[in-house]
């Protein structure tokens, strides 16, 4: 249920069980985690986007799974640890609701665009379940801590305005404008240093974590000005033209 494409350097992963909401059972979760990693050692990409097909974007873990499996060792932890660690931007690209995990599975991409009429909101409290806290920090880290116990305390349900208002959405879209959202997100991306870009994007989730290695953020710092990327940014700008940059 994991399809990855690659169409220049942009990569595409769409969860493909729509009869489920894109529930993700284990060995999804897996798999999802292992092309994350595999794709994480490219240096070619400059973007990736996951979405999912059918009316809903991800409704988090399958609920056989819930009760009949090993949790000690979270596959969905994991696989969200993945998408943020990701070295490239990454967008999610959410095509319906989103539901239980998926919702912490959005909150790990660095970019969000929904779809006019999606809800969203997070059932473990209505369970008895503490959600995992590698989770809920994600919430805290991208929403607040005041919207995130409004998210798992309270267990509200959140439309479309609302996740736009809290920051849970960057844009908001009609249904069939979404694919062309994210493609115009993407060329913004594809159109940038992707050495800056990466680099910044790893000192940004560093200092949200209070995790920040200020030597390699200085090393990440001189890197870039030292590129050949910086002198042809420089150049480009003299010249009055778009700039080609090779990531190097």
């Amino acid at each position: 249920m994991i399809i990855g494409e690659i169409d220049g350097r942009v990569g595409r992963i769409t969860l493909d069980r729509p009869e489920a909401h894109n529930a993700l059972d284990q060995a999804a979760m897996r798999a999802l985690r292992g092309m994350l990693d595999e794709w994480a050692a490219r240096d070619d990409l400059r973007a990736l986007v996951i979405t999912g097909r059918g009316r809903s974007f991800c409704a988090g873990a399958a609920l056989g799974d819930v009760a009949g499996q090993d949790w000690s060792d979270n596959p969905l932890t994991a696989a969200c640890d993945a998408l943020e660690a990701f070295p490239a931007p990454t967008i999610a690209a959410l095509n319906g609701g989103v539901y239980g995990g998926g919702v912490e599975l959005a909150l790990a991409a660095d970019f969000r665009i929904g779809v006019a009429g999606m809800r969203a909101f997070a059932p473990p409290a209505r369970l008895g379940i503490h959600y995992e806290p590698a989770g809920i920090r994600r919430a805290v880290d991208r929403l607040g801590a005041q919207a995130a116990r409004r998210m798992f305390l309270l267990a509200e349900t959140f439309d479309a305005e609302a996740l736009l208002a809290m920051g849970f959405l960057d844009r908001l879209v009609a249904a069939e404008r979404l694919d062309a959202a994210a493609g115009e997100m993407t060329a913004a991306l594809d159109g940038l240093a992707p050495l800056a870009v990466r680099g910044m994007k790893r000192t940004i989730r560093e200092l949200s974590r209070g995790t920040l290695d200020a030597e390699a953020a200085r090393a990440r710092v001189a890197a870039c000005f030292a590129s050949a990327d910086h002198a042809e940014g420089l150049a480009a700008q003299r010249e009055k033209r778009p700039p080609r940059f090779e990531g190097r």
